[in-house]
């Protein structure tokens, strides 16, 4: 069994956000070929009780820990500098001394990076095969946040938008594949980085469908008497606090005022202080984290994702569909999954597109629309083939 070094921004467990459900099933499929050298960081203290579990999936491990107050002061030295922010928050100079330590003692020839931020640490290391999966375009992140954003704040991430898309076009010049979460993500990087188009592919996420099951027989985690629509995600990263505020003033009063027994709930961790304020609306709830997201999706009439900034896939929309419960979304949230809007989910164009079509599905309750979700997900998002195609960069 060779020896492969895995560098990953954030420790990848537990699966509960995004980035972490992509990068722990990334880990796992790895350890079945390879003895892996995992070097992370650790940017939450409730995260340090899981490093034995990881540890235990790994032949060595690194874990850095990360204040993300400090990091954010000290990233804007880059400013300075005319660097990328992102490279200077996840800049440690005892992680890459583990790295540099870890490729000699093992003589590690190949290296997956996950996330542009941590390809800084492959650099010393041109003689291995390098691959990135850089999930997101994460430069085009930092540019539509410009654009929602009033200046200062709109300069400083235009600026890191372009010092990034510069960063990120040179890594994949360099290194030998660059991979992102979805089609689409794929091609707008082509569009992007032209001269790298050869060595740009995908693979989508998947979901763990026996995890993830309607037949499970959750309990109902609400209140009796009440029909609720739910939006699960880390309720501390910014598009997914702008899609609640945005739901619960523009679109839910219209849908409570049709449905007096609806309630919103805004189920995930760290709600910021602007969530947590949207519980003074009628109709309102913010949860803050829960054991277990399932139950709430499970029985949810509607799961929404009214998503005005995206980038890859959204894994709250696999997940819902995966669960059978109809979800309607935002174009940005349909991005790079391929679902057939009105047979497997509802698309909403805008506020009153979600005023009809949830209102619609909470008036049919037998649409099938759920049904059909879980069938597409079952054929087209398992884990396990989308992860084929990893090995393949790895080997060529």
């Amino acid at each position: 069994m060779e020896d492969l070094l895995l560098l990953v921004h954030r420790i990848p467990y537990p699966p509960n956000k995004g980035d972490k459900i992509r990068s722990y099933h990334l880990l796992k499929h790895l350890a079945k070929d390879y003895r892996v050298h995992l070097a992370t960081f650790v940017d939450d203290p409730a995260d340090w009780q899981h490093v034995p579990h990881v540890e235990a999936m790994c032949a060595s491990s690194h874990f850095a820990g990360l204040n993300p107050a400090l990091a954010r002061v000290r990233s804007l030295g880059a400013l300075v500098k005319g660097r990328s922010l992102s490279l200077d928050y996840y800049r440690d100079a005892a992680l890459q001394r583990w790295v540099d330590q870890t490729v000699a003692a093992y003589g590690i020839e190949r290296i997956l990076v996950f996330s542009s931020a941590m390809a800084q640490y492959a650099e010393n290391h041109p003689g291995a095969r390098r691959v990135v999966d850089f999930c997101d375009v994460d430069s085009d992140k930092w540019r539509q946040y410009a654009e929602k954003k009033a200046w200062p704040v709109s300069w400083l991430y235009r600026h890191e938008a372009n010092q990034l898309l510069s960063y990120e076009r040179r890594v994949a010049r360099e290194y030998d594949a660059s991979l992102f979460v979805s089609a689409p993500e794929a091609e707008l990087f082509r569009s992007l980085a032209p001269e790298s188009i050869g060595k740009i592919g995908f693979f989508n996420n998947g979901v763990d469908t026996d995890y993830f099951s309607p037949e499970l027989g959750h309990e109902n985690p609400y209140q009796p008497g009440e029909r609720a629509i739910v939006f699960t995600g880390a309720m501390d990263y910014w598009p997914n606090v702008d899609a609640v505020q945005w739901f619960a003033s523009a679109i839910f009063p219209a849908l409570r005022a049709r449905h007096g027994d609806l309630r919103f709930y805004i189920v995930g961790a760290r709600p910021t202080a602007a969530v947590q304020a949207l519980a003074q609306h009628e109709g309102v709830t913010v949860t803050g984290t829960v054991p277990d997201v399932r139950p709430y999706i499970a029985h949810a009439k509607v799961a929404v994702a009214p998503l005005r900034v995206a980038r890859g896939i959204q894994n709250k929309v696999l997940e819902a569909m995966a669960m059978a419960t109809p979800v309607v979304v935002s174009p940005q949230a349909l991005e790079g999954i391929d679902a057939v809007p009105g047979t497997e989910l509802v698309l909403a164009e805008d506020a009153s597109d979600f005023v009809e079509a949830v209102s619609a599905l909470l008036c049919v309750p037998e649409h099938g629309i759920g049904k059909a979700a879980r069938a597409r997900v079952e054929r087209q998002y398992s884990w396990p083939s989308n992860l084929a195609c990893i090995g393949e960069r790895l080997e060529c």
